[in-house]
């Protein structure tokens, strides 16, 4: 893996910051974290492994592996969270490496902020509230769990 201090998905996933939750799952590729940040427990971020800064640089076997995961991730998301909806939208703002966010949309978090889909992680943004690590840690607990269940399938 190419590391770049100052990225911070390469600073979560050496050590450098604090990652909420710890290490979900891995692939020989990409990374299952949950999404440090205002946008509520149960998102998930999945990243590559090494630095990479546009999704056409993936390679072909990064890119193989992804579509699998992304399922996956969001399976375990809207089951986790009782979600009505679960987003994966993909984030590459530099210099930090791209990453796709996994974000359970729940009853609870459009009776809150009353926005669904880019609207919802507006408000969620503009309002700035960071998730109880506890029920962070939590949700990283039963979501590490049900990765291990889906792979003996």
């Amino acid at each position: 893996m190419n590391d770049i201090v100052g990225c911070v998905a390469c600073d979560l996933s050496q050590g450098r910051r604090e990652l909420p939750g710890g290490l979900i799952h891995h692939t020989r590729y990409w990374r299952v974290e949950h999404c440090v940040g205002p946008l509520g427990v149960g998102t998930l971020i999945v990243k590559p492994t090494r630095h990479v800064e546009r999704l056409a640089d993936l390679t072909s076997e990064e890119t193989a592996e992804i579509g699998p995961l992304l399922r996956t991730t969001a399976t375990i998301v809207g089951d986790l969270a009782k979600a009505s909806q679960v987003y994966a939208c993909l984030w590459s703002h530099g210099p930090t490496h791209i990453h796709f966010v996994v974000q359970p949309e729940t009853a609870a978090s459009l009776g809150r902020f009353g926005e669904w889909g880019p609207a919802l992680q507006a408000r969620m943004f503009a309002g700035g509230e960071e998730p109880d690590p506890r029920l962070v840690l939590q949700f990283a607990d039963s979501a590490r769990a049900d990765f291990e269940r889906a792979l003996l399938r």
